[in-house]
């Protein structure tokens, strides 16, 4: 009963609800991108080390006149194990025997060549500009690109804390919130618009201030005991569930914005990789919740983290010349960890009893930022191995395919009301009525 009944009477889903999906739609389309940006504003570009040969204009002389640029970089920058010019070291001095050699390349000792003292050259046929070419962000510097977007996600996770806090004296647009603090003639109104954008016409005989009243006196009875922070975490099966929830999103989390922060690494086109990272982890959002009416919580959640996890392992050791089969992995695994990140937004409010919803879900947002902010960090270990970033991204998303068989399954199973409910974890003991049924079990 409660606030289902009001909620049927003023139209459960109407106009009313279209429009707040479209307007919602609207501000996430703005805000998501955000994050996004760092692909771009982010990009590393080609570069090699500024050598006077080449790049200082006022120098003049026969050898600079006559040879051409090919022949000049290849006298100044030394070939890396791929034959290509090194993007961190110059020669000390011009290698000018190197113009006489056919196909052999003497091993040129650690002593002839430098670090790049003098600067860098990018490419900007891609980006003209970006903070990594503005601060030098790249070979010795390169792991501060990490550290400049974990201070950027930092922000969101602070703005996260003070706005969300500030956003609760919006709250009076809840009719929930307005009934349940005693607001009654204020969500009464707010029922009556929602019925009035809805279309439905005879609601407003129906949602008088007497029957609102007698359909939400147990919520608002339960709403003057709501529980603290400390009796949430003072009951021992709700605390672990508390914990592992936590943990399954920090998990999440971590390797989603591992991919998406760091498409440059994963191909050579981060232009592509943003339409597909885009488009894949829409359609994989709407496969699972198809699939959620089938199969149990856990088992999806555990079978998209593992392919996730599988993915991203065996993107980390493929060479990156194997273009084709790098970018069919790691479009997979993003669209799993999304699979997988909407299963767990589903279950995890069906661990939640309804008294303490809201407090546990801000906490677990604030592990979801936490993991945001750990991501790139990561990409920090890059210096010890190229591999270890990725590694440790596969090795979260396995490590989540396994905890959430610690939390119990909930499809089809009745809902928590009370932390009492969580606590005694038997279905008899949660007092549901026979004739309530269908409004406390998942329907999917």
């Amino acid at each position: 009963m409660g606030f289902d009944v009001l909620l049927d009477q003023a139209g459960s889903l109407g106009r009313f609800q279209i429009l707040q999906i479209a307007f919602l739609f609207v501000t996430s389309m703005i805000t998501y991108p955000q994050a996004l940006l760092e692909n771009f504003t982010a990009a590393i570009p080609g570069h090699r080390c500024w050598v006077p040969l080449l790049d200082n204009h006022t120098t003049s002389g026969n050898d600079s006149d006559i040879l051409s640029q090919d022949a000049l970089l290849r006298v100044s920058i030394p070939l890396d194990a791929n034959l290509r010019p090194e993007k961190c070291r110059r020669f000390t001095h011009p290698q000018w025997q190197l113009l006489h050699l056919n196909r052999t390349f003497p091993n040129v000792s650690e002593s002839d060549t430098e670090p790049c003292v003098d600067g860098w050259v990018y490419d900007q046929s891609s980006f003209s500009s970006t903070i990594v070419t503005k601060w030098d962000l790249v070979c010795e510097s390169q792991s501060q690109k990490s550290v400049v977007q974990t201070v950027f996600l930092s922000g969101s996770l602070l703005g996260s804390l003070i706005f969300g806090y500030l956003s609760d004296r919006r709250l009076v647009e809840s009719a929930r919130w307005l009934i349940t603090t005693n607001h009654l003639v204020e969500g009464t109104k707010a029922l009556r618009r929602v019925a009035h954008i809805s279309g439905k016409k005879s609601a407003g005989e129906i949602l008088t201030l007497e029957f609102v009243r007698s359909t939400m006196q147990e919520e608002m009875d339960k709403a003057s005991t709501k529980p603290s922070v400390v009796e949430v975490f003072q009951a021992p099966k709700l605390r672990m569930r508390v914990f592992y929830l936590n943990f399954l999103r920090l998990g999440a989390t971590v390797p989603f914005y591992g991919l998406i922060l760091n498409l440059q690494e994963l191909g050579s086109s981060i232009f592509m990789f943003q339409i597909l990272f885009g488009a894949v982890p829409f359609i994989s959002r709407c496969i699972i919740l198809f699939i959620m009416k089938y199969m149990d919580r856990r088992k999806n959640q555990s079978l998209f983290f593992f392919l996730a996890g599988l993915c991203i392992l065996a993107n980390a050791f493929l060479s990156k010349e194997m273009q084709t089969l790098r970018v069919i992995l790691a479009t997979l695994g993003v669209g799993a960890i999304s699979a997988a990140l909407t299963a767990f937004s589903v279950h995890s409010v069906e661990l939640i009893p309804t008294i303490c919803r809201s407090t546990i879900t801000g906490i677990n947002n604030v592990f979801s930022r936490i993991g945001a902010v750990f991501a790139p960090l990561l990409m920090t270990l890059i210096v010890y191995s190229p591999h270890l970033p990725w590694i440790m991204y596969g090795v979260f998303c396995i490590f989540s395919g396994l905890i959430v068989f610690c939390l119990p399954e909930t499809r089809n199973q009745p809902l928590p009301n009370t932390i009492q409910d969580v606590e005694k974890d038997t279905k008899d003991s949660r007092g549901i009525k026979n004739e309530d049924t269908s409004l406390k079990i998942t329907q999917f």
